[in-house]
């Protein structure tokens, strides 16, 4: 067996529980498969890897299923610690604050009332459908929430980044995986609906940090231009909830 086929990842390069595993395989250098789901439909290899659940993202390794996206990226780090900086840091308490952080953002993608622009695939349709201003609450509300969210994340890197680059410090950790898979979505919905939800002037520190990300090495071909998940959205309007969503 190969090194690639050591490691499969069972997903779609749309889904931003996907994009963080690809991201932190990629970070420690690791050789992988990924075997690409189809929209509306669940393969065989899917249901019998993650039987509860039935949803991407499954890791692979040697035959072995791990699943929900932040518990594999932690899988990651632990099994290939030597091969690059830890994601998640030495400090308990850091690593506290970084796993809260990280899964305040999922948690609040499951609902329907808050974050928009972050919300996961099978609900970003809504999100659009708020944020022209179509459904309840219209996009001046929407706009609103995700604003005070997006602050809120500001706030949150400048007190961990520590005037570094990332909001790992020197270099990209736990939190920064988590959260710039989102960014290819939101910057699609700012094409599609036409808002600016990353705004240098409200989150200046944010839209340095997703920048910079965006061309890191390791982040660069995980997350493609915006047009293709606007093509994306455009195809398959509907989000077939069981292959695409996670939450995690």
């Amino acid at each position: 067996m190969s090194e690639a086929e050591a490691v499969r990842v069972i997903g779609l390069w749309a889904s931003p529980f996907v994009i963080r595993v690809l991201i932190a395989l990629k970070l420690k250098g690791v050789k992988y498969e990924l075997v690409e789901e189809v929209v509306g439909k669940k393969s065989e290899l899917l249901l019998r890897s993650n039987p509860v659940h039935k949803k991407i993202p499954v890791l692979l390794h040697h035959g072995k299923p791990i699943s929900e996206s932040l518990i594999i990226v932690q899988y990651i780090d632990e099994v290939w610690s030597s091969d690059a900086p830890a994601f998640l840091h030495a400090d308990p308490y850091t690593r506290a604050v970084q796993r809260f952080w990280a899964q305040y953002v999922d948690d609040k993608s499951e609902t329907n009332h808050a974050l928009p622009g972050w919300l996961t695939l099978t609900q970003l349709p809504s999100a659009i459908r708020i944020l022209k201003g179509t459904d309840d609450g219209g996009k001046d509300q929407a706009a609103e929430q995700l604003s005070a969210a997006l602050q809120l994340l500001e706030e949150a890197f400048v007190k961990l980044s520590q005037g570094k680059h990332y909001f790992g410090g020197d270099s990209v950790g736990y939190l920064d995986i988590a959260l710039v898979s989102y960014v290819g979505w939101v910057k699609a919905v700012e094409k599609i609906a036409g808002v600016t939800l990353l705004d240098k002037a409200k989150v200046p520190n944010l839209v340095a940090w997703a920048d910079r990300l965006c061309t890191h090495p390791a982040v660069v071909d995980a997350i493609p231009d915006a047009d293709k998940f606007v093509e994306f959205s455009v195809t398959y309007g509907s989000f077939s909830k069981p292959i695409i969503n996670g939450p995690k």
